[in-house]
């Protein structure tokens, strides 16, 4: 048994919950803060976000760095070198390679007739495809050319055209302009409820932290203006997943919540779809393309609690099983039928007309409605 291994036997039986309430509130409160922001049992997380940084920590004792040279050193020159197989003796063998001398392609003025020019000058593409296929130089013409003379009817000598030709030239595309967007600017008109702020994007911002994005969460309780909110590939995880979920329990404004591509676990999405029992006023939510997948009984979760669900209009996830997949999806189109069916009298104080036929209410209530009968009918 290694000495390792001896060193962690004694903490097998500890009992952690005693350890716990012996802590005090300070303690405790450093022990939420270490692990509110780390998970080292995550492998898909950055080494930065599963341990602690402690390369700023004091220095534990002194360092001598020429003693450290002079050790190595020695060690080197003590150290036996390996002896080679085969000794070098300087010998050379075989031939030295040279280089074979490549003349450059000679570039010849072509001087045309001025009638030539001018024809040359003015002539189509179809008249210069078959110009090109008469001379043999069809292997210049483009992609887009050749495709042309083909499917051109004035093109006279088509068995000329070889599929051996040019490819489209590459034309770059420049990169996507990054977010511009303010962090702190916008966290600050979050709070003070500033009444043209309807739409929050930190799309693709990378470098924001876990408290500032629980903060946004905590704005946006008592935030009366924002609708939409996106935070698509922030490296967002489960305590920020947990924070919008409480958000959703109390806020009344949100249409529009966006987290795709972040590091959100099944825990983390069944919380936000589980707030939406308490919340009636978010009508989309997308949590596709997380760094894991969630798995087979998570979908079935989240599919019973969209069955659940009578407001949620579109919900942007790719289930991997057909079950959970036809359960929602079936889930949306009976909330899409219910959110179509209102049409409010302005006459009245506050009353509706339904607008659905009765199959359609059949199929969003889930139930069978008796029809009525004349008795004269029946007679």
């Amino acid at each position: 048994m290694s000495v390792m291994r001896k060193e962690m036997e004694k903490y097998r039986d500890i009992d952690e919950d005693d350890l716990l309430q012996k802590l005090t509130e300070e303690e405790l409160q450093r022990l939420e803060n270490e692990l509110e922001e780390l998970d080292p049992d995550n492998a898909l997380l950055p080494a930065g976000m599963r341990q602690k940084d402690q390369t700023k920590k004091a220095p534990t004792g002194t360092f001598q760095r020429d003693d450290l040279l002079a050790h190595l050193e020695k060690s080197a020159n003590e150290h036996p070198d390996k002896e080679d197989l085969v000794p070098f003796t300087g010998e050379k063998r075989g031939k030295a390679f040279i280089p074979k001398k490549r003349s450059d392609p000679i570039l010849e003025n072509v001087t045309l007739e001025p009638e030539l020019e001018e024809a040359l000058a003015n002539a189509s593409d179809a008249e210069l495809c078959d110009i090109a296929a008469i001379l043999g130089m069809h292997t210049l013409m483009s992609n887009q050319q050749y495709y042309e003379a083909l499917t051109s009817s004035t093109i006279v000598n088509k068995q000329g055209l070889n599929s051996v030709i040019q490819c489209t030239q590459y034309k770059a595309v420049p990169d996507e302009q990054p977010n511009a967007t303010d962090v702190e600017e916008t966290l600050r008109r979050i709070k003070s409820n500033d009444p043209d702020l309807l739409e929050v994007n930190l799309n693709n911002i990378r470098n924001i932290p876990v408290p500032t994005l629980k903060a946004y969460a905590a704005a946006l309780k008592e935030n009366s203006v924002v609708e939409r909110l996106s935070v698509v590939g922030t490296r967002s995880n489960d305590p920020v997943a947990y924070a919008l979920a409480d958000m959703l329990k109390v806020n009344t404004t949100l249409k529009s919540l966006n987290v795709e591509s972040n590091f959100i676990t099944g825990a983390g999405v069944l919380a936000l779809i589980e707030a939406l029992q308490s919340n009636t006023t978010l009508l989309e939510l997308k949590i596709d393309n997380q760094s894991q997948p969630l798995g087979n009984k998570v979908e079935m979760d989240i599919a019973s609690m969209l069955e659940k669900n009578r407001t949620l209009l579109r919900f942007g996830y790719h289930f991997t099983q057909q079950g959970p997949r036809l359960r929602g999806s079936n889930a949306m189109m009976t909330n899409n039928d219910l959110a179509r069916v209102v049409r409010c009298d302005p006459g009245t104080d506050g009353s509706f007309t339904l607008t659905l036929s009765v199959p359609e209410l059949e199929r969003a209530l889930g139930k069978k409605f008796k029809t009525r009968t004349n008795k004269k009918e029946k007679a």
